[in-house]
């Protein structure tokens, strides 16, 4: 399986272990239910990545399984933090909506969906360290603009188009100046109902 996933390693790096100073997205360790999500997700036109969208044209569900299961069974370190020195009221303001949301503005925390950890959660919600926060800040910059979407109703959506620009910035500078311990396995479950209906991710 490792040789006939040499596609994928181009982009996402040896092992689809991403460095932290790329662009392209961490693929080992996700959950395997998300991952084939986001390949089915491809295929059917709700992301848009002409590289990803041609690769897996014509690939089964069931060959697309593979490919997620093959990737998530792979325990592998993580690197240091990509930032570093950010300014501390910014870090504040990002800790504050990854770990308890702005429930004045009715905006869940992430640790509601992508676990208290923020490693995901099996089956399908991914974790959200170890991303380089280009990538974190374009998938929310998708997410708001409609280029990214998800089987209604499209939960991420709603929260990123909710989000002010200066909080999207503090979101994804706290998560990617977070260091990743050993083990970060995805958690079995949530500890509680999802904040939001959601087309996807708990599946």
């Amino acid at each position: 399986m490792a040789q006939r996933m040499q596609a994928c390693v181009v982009c996402h790096g040896k092992e689809g272990r991403a460095t932290n100073q790329g662009y392209f997205p961490r693929i080992a360790g996700k959950p395997a239910g998300y991952l084939y999500e986001q390949l089915v997700n491809f295929r059917e036109g709700r992301r848009s990545n002409a590289t990803m969208a041609y690769l897996v044209d014509h690939m089964s569900d069931a060959y697309l399984r593979e490919i997620a299961d093959y990737f998530a069974g792979l325990d592998l370190p993580y690197p240091p933090p990509q930032t570093t020195g950010a300014p501390a009221a910014m870090l504040a303001r990002g800790e504050q909506l990854v770990r308890h949301g702005d429930p004045q503005r009715d905006i869940p925390a992430c640790a509601q969906c992508h676990g208290a950890a923020m490693t995901g959660v099996n089956p399908g919600m991914p974790g959200l360290l170890g991303l380089p926060r280009d990538y974190l800040l374009a998938q929310f910059g998708a997410w708001r603009t409609g280029q990214r979407r998800a089987v209604a109703p499209d939960c991420m959506g709603g929260i990123a188009r909710s989000l002010t620009p200066q909080d999207v910035t503090a979101a994804a500078t706290w998560l990617s100046s977070q260091p990743v311990g050993a083990g970060p396995a995805p958690a079995g479950a949530l500890p509680a109902k999802l904040p939001l209906a959601c087309g996807s991710g708990a599946k």
